[in-house]
């Protein structure tokens, strides 16, 4: 039978412990990171090999961790439901840690929102509508979920679009939504909902700045493509 490879064989500075606290976090790889959350593997796996084992399963890389779900993690030997819960809470707390960056944020541009949304959205199985509210000076006061759809459409409605912005007393918004598929081409319904909200913020008197898509790893703006004018 063959020996497993444990931490402890490990010379004790290249530990991912002794190393994140000796160099910093940045130095680790993702497997030595998750390690580090998992504690100890199994009696078949180091806590690395397990780690590599979740990371690299399917090909998805990090997206194991951000798209999982306890029943999936739990497949793999060694681990539990205490590991599993602290997994999912770290990648709960990544998501919360990148909304917090949101506060006083200046939008100055579409790749703004995308630095804000991006790695938040791209993962989405469904597809789900947002509106970044926005002062007189576009800085963000807040995101807000508008709607959540299946897995290629969601309904939206102007009077859910602007509700939250009316009681927020913004001055602009912008329209976020994904495209489960990856691909950043609005549909036809997209086009016609944007111009939809659009008349309906004139009357309002909240302008409507930008619609942007986002996919994996990518965005469109309608705005710079030309599907909304100033």
């Amino acid at each position: 039978m063959e020996k497993n490879y444990t931490i402890s064989k490990i010379p004790k500075d290249e530990r991912p412990r002794e190393k994140l606290l000796k160099y910093g976090a940045e130095i680790l790889t993702n497997s030595e990171l998750l390690a580090l959350i998992i504690g100890f593997g199994s009696k078949k796996d180091s806590a690395i090999t397990l780690s590599q084992k979740i990371i690299y399963n399917n090909n998805k890389g990090l997206l194991n961790i951000v798209e999982t779900n306890p029943e999936l993690l739990k497949s793999f030997n060694g681990i539990s439901d205490a590991k599993a819960a602290k997994i999912l809470a770290v990648a709960e707390l990544s998501k919360r840690i990148s909304r917090e960056r949101v506060s006083k944020t200046k939008i100055t541009s579409p790749q703004t929102i995308s630095a804000l949304l991006l790695e938040e959205m791209r993962y989405l199985k469904k597809e789900v509508f947002k509106t970044v509210l926005l002062d007189t000076k576009n800085n963000v006061i807040s995101i807000n979920n508008v709607s959540v759809g299946c897995l290629d459409s969601t309904v939206v409605h102007p009077r859910e679009v602007f509700l939250d912005a009316i009681k927020s007393s913004s001055a602009a918004i912008i329209l976020v939504h994904n495209h489960p598929s990856g691909e950043v081409e609005p549909s036809k319904d997209d086009i016609s909902i944007t111009n939809r909200i659009i008349e309906c913020g004139k009357i309002i008197g909240i302008k409507v700045l930008d619609h942007i898509i986002i996919g994996n790893g990518n965005y469109l703006s309608f705005k710079e493509k030309g599907y909304i004018y100033s």
